[in-house]
């Protein structure tokens, strides 16, 4: 055999090796949290956001200048061929529509910097008769199951088991199978839970396991969901269907009528939104996004500077593998009661290295899988109660998940309030926090100098089950004065680190508490103000268990990351890891060193010259001038950091 045969036939190899790996369920490779969480209780996160990176394109195929109108800029971006740019020169764009990539792909629509091209929306678009948004990316077919409005569904007769990449189709229930193609996005979901299991429990009844019913994630009753891609289709009825990734929760049976919907387009993909600012300011009518995607997949949001929206920031509606990084979010208009960021029927999105300042809900999900929020910045999480005010000294949290379906969500690295799994629109599971610092107190706002209820670092409300809190910094040193709250230790609710399994808000409420809960829970390697130490406790890990138990790790040692393999470039001259029990010598005070601020602390602190407090207001940003090249300040020592 010749030697360019046997380079042929060893690069082939190599290829069909990396398929092949790609291929295997989680559980079969090895992840970076293997040792510690047991593979029933966590996924491989290594590939979320955009597969391969956000690509870099330099070929621009429209320029743009200050007095283009939105549909002059729509033109550009329907008639950008492929893998282009429609780029718009630095100033000021007064623009009484809304940008709409309308199933349109494959483009990059790209300012000069957030901090020279501006886009100020007097009105958004409609967006395909949705409640309307600045910027708006949807396919021609705008189907949602929340109202039915799907065009194909199938049975789903076999493929159930966890990591299997083959499916079967039985029967196809609405449209057609000829609707179904390579690189489809299709919907995975079966009915909710009648009772509960005392396991995995997947509910959102009003009344029984959540206080305010489904939020129309996904089809009624059917609120467990895992959007996968279609990458083979064989048969003639049944059909053999190939997806990617592989099935996740554990729970798929005959008896749940397991069953996939999906629209006629493929979705709208390998978009781009980055370096310019969108101002809702002067639209503060709701309930106008200010990014809303819709159908989509392989998408991104990149150096944007994001003001006032009057619903949500960016919305990634049945969405997945989307990045939003490198962004700052600031303000919501006319209440207290929007968020910045929120996966809603969606999975392996990313949401990366960001700053949300005055926003009451920096980062939500309502039904989302396997996607990951890391080393993000939470100022000021303002809220002051809905409509009016009413709940001045409540306090809301910096991540949430917050419908049924929620599951293997990953928060890393993250420096804000807390984080809050709650009950409103029902249950979810598998939930993962490593190495965030979540002090658990918002100094700003409350009518006696700060928040006073729901000041808490992590809180798991009732049916919330089987997470896994490890290597975290929480709480506020000489404010919380106790460990955990839930139905078995009811004492200073408020004042606790954890809140534990309480149907109400720190008490009982309209639905039952739940020991489970605490049960199966995973708490290692926390460092908390309470105690003032790292815990590494084995009765705190759900050892014996009768399902999805996690063994007691054999050593306290810990990996940088559970879904990077090496500090990413952006990260710069800051620790690497930046918080965590083994990290000493930080300069976040009242963490016993544990705790460095991380890059987007920085970028806001140091660069951007904003207030601990987030009383700085709207502020001037370009990720060029944090995460560069050029030589940035010196983080602030021996600082007084107060978050919020």
């Amino acid at each position: 055999m010749g030697n360019w045969v046997r380079k042929i036939v060893k690069h082939i190899a190599t290829i069909l090796t990396f398929i092949l790996l790609l291929m295997a369920p989680d559980s079969a490779r090895a992840q970076l949290w293997s040792g510690i969480i047991n593979p029933s209780r966590a996924v491989d996160w290594s590939n979320v956001g955009v597969i391969g990176g956000i690509p870099n394109r330099t070929t621009i195929c429209a320029t743009l200048n200050p007095g283009a109108t939105a549909a002059q800029i729509n033109g550009a971006i329907a008639s950008c061929p492929n893998g282009q740019v429609v780029f718009l020169n630095a100033g000021t764009y007064n623009l009484s529509g809304g940008i709409v990539f309308n199933n349109k792909s494959n483009v990059t629509l790209r300012g000069a910097g957030p901090d020279q091209t501006s886009l100020v929306f007097s009105a958004g678009g409609a967006c395909a008769g949705w409640s309307g948004a600045d910027v708006c990316l949807m396919t021609a077919d705008t189907g949602d199951a929340g109202d039915g409005n799907y065009s194909n569904a199938a049975t789903w007769t076999a493929g159930y088991s966890v990591g299997t990449t083959t499916i079967t189709f039985g029967a196809i229930t609405t449209g057609n199978i000829s609707n179904l193609h390579i690189g489809s996005q299709i919907f995975l979901d079966q009915t909710d839970d009648a009772s509960d299991t005392g396991q995995v429990y997947v509910c959102s009844a009003s009344g029984v396991c959540s206080t305010s019913g489904s939020s129309a994630n996904g089809r009624p009753g059917r609120g467990q969901v895992q959007p996968v891609r279609v990458t083979s289709i064989s048969g003639s009825g049944p059909w053999t269907i190939g997806i990617m990734p592989g099935i996740r929760m554990p729970n798929i049976a005959s008896a749940h009528s397991p069953a996939a919907w999906w629209d006629n387009d493929l979705p709208i993909q390998n978009d781009g939104i980055e370096n310019v600012t969108v101002d809702n300011t002067p639209n503060p009518a709701c309930c106008i996004n200010g990014i809303f995607m819709m159908n989509g997949y392989n998408n991104w949001v990149k150096n944007v500077r994001s003001v006032n929206a009057a619903q949500k920031h960016v919305w990634l509606y049945q969405t997945s593998h989307v990045t939003v990084r490198d962004s700052y979010f600031y303000g919501s208009q006319p209440t207290s009661d929007h968020y910045a960021t929120d996966t809603f029927v969606g999975a392996d999105n990313l949401i990366e290295n960001c700053i949300f300042q005055h926003i009451g809900f920096p980062m939500m999900h309502e039904g989302s899988i396997g996607s990951v929020g890391a080393y993000n910045y939470a100022v000021d999480d303002y809220y002051t109660g809905t409509p009016t005010g009413s709940a001045p000294d409540w306090q809301q949290a910096s991540t949430y998940q917050h419908s049924v379906g929620d599951a293997f969500i990953l928060w890393e690295g993250n420096i804000g309030i807390g984080m809050t799994s709650d009950d409103v629109h029902g249950t979810s599971n598998f939930g993962t926090a490593f190495r965030n610092y979540w002090n658990g107190r918002d100094m700003a706002g409350g009518s006696s100098g700060g928040k006073t209820s729901q000041t808490n670092a992590v809180i798991l409300n009732t049916y919330n089950r089987f997470y896994n809190i490890v290597g975290n910094v929480l709480g506020t040193s000489g404010y919380h004065n106790n460990y955990i709250s839930g139905a078995a230790s009811p004492a200073n609710c408020n004042t606790s680190i954890y809140v534990l399994g309480w149907g109400g808000n720190c008490g009982s409420g309209s639905i039952p508490n739940d020991l489970l809960t605490i049960t199966t829970i995973m708490l290692w390697g926390n460092y908390d103000t309470f105690n003032g130490a790292a815990r590494f406790v084995a009765a705190e890990v759900p050892a014996t268990i009768s399902q999805f138990a996690t063994a007691v790790p054999l050593n306290n040692s810990l990996p940088n990351s559970f879904y990077l393999n090496a500090k990413p470039s952006w990260w710069r001259t800051t620790p690497w890891p930046a918080i965590g029990p083994d990290v000493t010598g930080g300069n976040v005070p009242g963490v016993g060193g544990h705790a460095y601020l991380t890059p987007a602390a920085n970028c806001y602190l140091t660069v951007m010259g904003g207030k601990t407090d987030g009383s700085s207001g709207l502020l001037t940003f370009n990720a060029n001038n944090c995460y560069g090249t050029s030589t940035l300040p010196a983080p602030p020592t021996n600082l007084s950091i107060v978050v919020h």
